[in-house]
């Protein structure tokens, strides 16, 4: 056993080298291994992060969302060249519960940006298909550190778009981009609240040609609804920025929001504050998630629960009084 250890600690640190030095297959095995669902594979996953977490954490973190049809692929591959044409190494990573189904943006392949994902300082990976939100984000938080430690000095977190999923993005990234399209704004009552109060920046995209006006329009229109929105910072006015992803306009005035976001957060203290809490949010996202595991998978409490369910379902016993039953189940086969 203890030689099985020693092996596997070794294969970790071959790992772990191989993505400070930027190796696209070392960075593949450990972004398999922290997606594996097998248990024996849990602890090495943390060791490998444990290992690269004085690595990581340099990258400016990019939230992207918007509605369908907004071009979000063409945006974020726009952006991506744009970034790589000035030295920087960026990595794609998509936060979607249901890419089994829906298949959508990049999340499932890489066909809608086939030419950054030509690109030897662009990494692009979806996020598991299939999984469900927390575990999606789980992976895609791991990941996102794997890829720092590999020298990704921006990361860009792709959401579907579909109301849990932004906040979510949101509470990983540093800064959120909220895509919309021209003439949006004409229906005002359409724009989702709780998303523009998470956005730092409202990009309008396909502003071209015909659209030209419409998207201006739209754009005075959000910048009216911010107006009477509280502010999300003190330190921050949301800017409504316009731009053609596909003529490739507008991209850099875009990038240079995200840079001077950057700045303020950072001369303010709220940068490394975010980051702090952010950290410590995920760190309680994390015990619950295991303690709910761990509590679950108990052998008695797996064939307890059946019955306690039923009883629930056929209004024998109330949900409070069921879910003591458990818990006192469960307290004493601990204690």
């Amino acid at each position: 056993m203890a030689e099985k250890r020693f092996s596997i600690l070794i294969k970790i640190n071959d790992i772990a080298e191989g993505v400070r030095n930027g190796n696209l297959r070392s960075l593949a095995k450990a972004i398999t291994l922290i997606e594996s669902r097998s248990p024996d594979h849990s602890v090495a996953a943390t060791t490998l992060l444990d290992e690269l977490l004085p690595d990581s954490g340099n990258a400016l973190r990019v939230g992207i969302s918007g509605v369908p049809g907004v071009g979000k692929s063409t945006f974020i591959e726009a952006l991506g060249l744009h970034l790589v044409k000035q030295s920087h190494k960026v990595a794609v990573l998509a936060v979607d519960p249901s890419s089994q189904l829906s298949g959508g943006s990049i999340l499932g392949d890489k066909t809608r940006m086939e030419e950054l994902s030509r690109e030897r300082n662009a990494f692009i990976r979806p996020s598991p298909a299939g999984d469900n939100l927390g575990g999606v984000a789980r992976k895609t938080r791991e990941t996102m550190l794997l890829c720092e430690a590999a020298g990704y000095d921006v990361i860009i977190v792709e959401t579907v778009g579909v109301g849990q999923s932004e906040i979510t993005v949101a509470s990983m990234v540093d800064m959120f981009l909220l895509l919309q399209l021209p003439g949006a704004g004409d229906e005002l009552q359409g724009i989702k609240r709780g998303v523009m109060e998470i956005a730092d920046a409202i990009v309008i995209n396909k502003a071209e040609g015909d659209n030209r006006p419409r998207a201006e329009l739209a754009g005075q229109q959000y910048e009216n609804a911010l107006h009477m929105m509280a502010p999300k910072s003190l330190n921050w006015q949301v800017p409504v920025q316009l731009c053609s992803a596909l003529k490739n306009q507008g991209i850099d005035d875009v990038w240079q929001k995200v840079v001077d976001f950057k700045a303020a957060m950072q001369a303010s203290g709220e940068y490394e504050a975010k980051r702090s809490n952010q950290n410590s949010d995920w760190m309680w996202t994390l015990l619950m998630d295991d303690l709910k595991d761990y509590f679950l998978r108990d052998r008695q409490i797996e064939a307890l629960l059946p019955q306690v369910q039923e009883s629930v379902t056929k209004g024998i016993s109330t949900p409070s009084a069921a879910a003591r039953r458990l818990l006192e189940t469960f307290k004493k086969i601990k204690y």
